[in-house]
């Protein structure tokens, strides 16, 4: 559904003249420029790398004054802003991609950090509690208030972000992939609600994204940067809309005629069977997150999973993964025909099965590491003699994946925290290639990615296929699972409700099935 748009593009709320942005002798903004009217959605486009995020900083002062070229005007005023709490005093508030949480405090005590409300010198309890209540609300967050970050996922996570800066009397909002964790019904609101604060409370707002049929739906103007250089700016209405292909070939300088590689798969023996998983919430018991989940993926095949946030997806995936999550976990898990267990996450490796997860900045990367120690961090057991790693060996490995995958890198050694998201994940999707998998679960493979390193990513994904590993795919996206997978199983409430041929289905009947209540019968399945 079509986000309404702007129809009343008065005056500028916000210049940005002549921008340059040097970090040693890397220059990551080369006179850029940026005109935002008042009331606007504009979007920032570009790939990974390209200076969107640097740009932003620079606007809400984590890059301060004094560390750039050019000029800032907001409001027709110049503005130098030293710190982040300068820029939101004016109403700028900025939402980052790594999302700036505190995992062991509570969603309420996150929302207020920083920004306590107060009864004289103390701490007004009451009304923050009141207050979070109705900014989760409103982003739809139905959670308890003081459940612990650490314990949702990583979509709910974004919300409290976004509960968090409506908080705060904000009249420029800008989002760094807000909607990079969320399903398409969950975007879809998080698009809706920018759009009500714009309506409602006047607020303008920028948005960097790679989902370009979001943009297309919800952007008053778009504006591309490549390799630090504005390369376009393009408005958009009902009598212009956005020329997809030309926003494409804008970001990553080459046409892409299709989004998805084309794949024939060779599907062989069944690889893993998962009968009847159950398994409870880590902290309310009670509460089942599994319910009898069933399903098979064969040597070659790419099956995807998906599902509304709170499904159970990622949940299932890590307790299958060596009960990284949940309590009472009980059912049966088949490997090439035999039943197999997996106590630990060190069980389910030795057995063939890898997982890189979806947050790789938490979990799947060590990014004070280089790329040579990450790459090889699930297969030292390999690359070990009596105790003592090869070096020679790891280095070899790490340098074929860089290689094979075209990881933007000039040397194995460069810390992986350097890389850009879509040469991170390529380091992520390397380490668990190292190990050899006969399984290969990817949650979110290319969450936060642009269109270009997307693209690489699910040719691997094929290559993978393609060397007799069985794949499977959670993803959000319901496009990139119809896109590169042979079947896609859906989850609601916990259960499995369909099993169907990625070809023959489309996201209308995904969707159907995602909010469905009916577990699917047994004897439909499996392959």
């Amino acid at each position: 559904m079509e986000v309404g748009k702007s129809t009343d593009q008065g005056d500028v709320i916000l210049q940005m003249r002549h921008i340059v942005k040097r970090f040693g002798p890397v220059t990551a903004l080369k006179d850029v420029n940026l005109t935002v009217k008042r009331g606007q959605i504009y979007s920032l486009c570009g790939e990974n790398g390209a200076g969107k995020s640097t740009m932003m900083n620079v606007l809400s002062g984590v890059y301060p004054y004094g560390t750039y070229e050019g000029d800032i005007l907001y409001n027709g005023e110049e503005c130098q802003f030293k710190t982040i709490r300068d820029s939101e005093e004016k109403g700028i508030v900025i939402i980052h991609q790594e999302l700036a949480l505190v995992p062991y405090m509570s969603i309420l005590e996150n929302i207020f950090l920083g920004n306590q409300k107060r009864k004289g010198i103390a701490i007004d309890r009451d009304a923050q509690r009141k207050e979070a209540k109705r900014v989760m609300d409103i982003v739809g967050l139905k959670e308890n208030p003081d459940t612990l970050i650490a314990n949702i996922g990583v979509g709910k996570q974004q919300l409290v972000e976004i509960a968090k800066a409506l908080t705060k009397d904000v009249k420029l909002l800008i989002l760094d992939e807000p909607t990079a964790a969320l399903n398409d019904e969950d975007s879809a609101h998080l698009l809706q609600l920018i759009d009500q604060l714009r309506k409602e409370r006047g607020v303008t707002a920028i948005i960097i994204s790679h989902k370009l049929n979001e943009i297309a739906a919800s952007a008053d103007a778009v504006q591309v940067i490549r390799d630090g250089q504005t390369i376009s700016h393009i408005d958009i209405d009902e009598q212009h809309p956005l020329d997809v292909d030309a926003l494409i070939r804008d970001m990553v300088g080459r046409s892409l005629t299709n989004r998805y590689p084309d794949h024939t798969p060779h599907i062989g023996k069944e690889m893993l069977r998962i009968e009847k998983w159950s398994m409870r919430h880590p902290l309310d018991e009670s509460r089942l997150v599994a319910k009898d989940v069933s399903f098979n993926v064969r040597a070659g095949e790419i099956v995807g999973l998906a599902g509304l946030i709170g499904a159970g997806r990622t949940e299932t995936a890590m307790s299958v993964f060596g009960r990284q999550y949940g309590t009472h976990a009980k059912g049966r898990i088949v490997m090439e025909g035999k039943e197999v267990n997996f106590p630990s996450v060190r069980s389910a490796i030795d057995h063939g099965v890898a997982y890189a997860t979806e947050d790789r900045k938490v979990y799947g990367l060590n990014l004070m590491k280089s790329i040579r120690e990450n790459t090889s961090m699930a297969s030292l057991k390999s690359l070990s003699k009596g105790g003592v790693i090869d070096r020679i060996a790891e280095g070899k490995v790490a340098e074929k994946y860089r290689k094979e995958f075209r990881t933007k890198a000039p040397t194995i050694e460069m810390p992986a925290g350097n890389l850009s998201g879509g040469n991170q994940q390529k380091v992520v999707l390397a380490k668990w290639m190292a190990t050899n998998p006969k399984v290969l679960i990817l949650d979110e493979p290319t969450r936060g990615i642009d269109v270009g390193a997307k693209y690489d990513i699910y040719e691997i994904i094929n290559q993978l296929a393609d060397s007799g590993s069985a794949v499977i795919v959670i993803s959000s996206e319901l496009p990139e699972l119809l896109g590169i997978c042979d079947r896609i199983y859906t989850m609601s409430e916990g259960k499995i409700t369909a099993n169907l041929d990625a070809k023959s289905t489309n996201q209308e009947e995904l969707m159907k099935y995602m909010t469905s209540s009916q577990a699917l019968s047994d004897d439909r399945v499996y392959a």
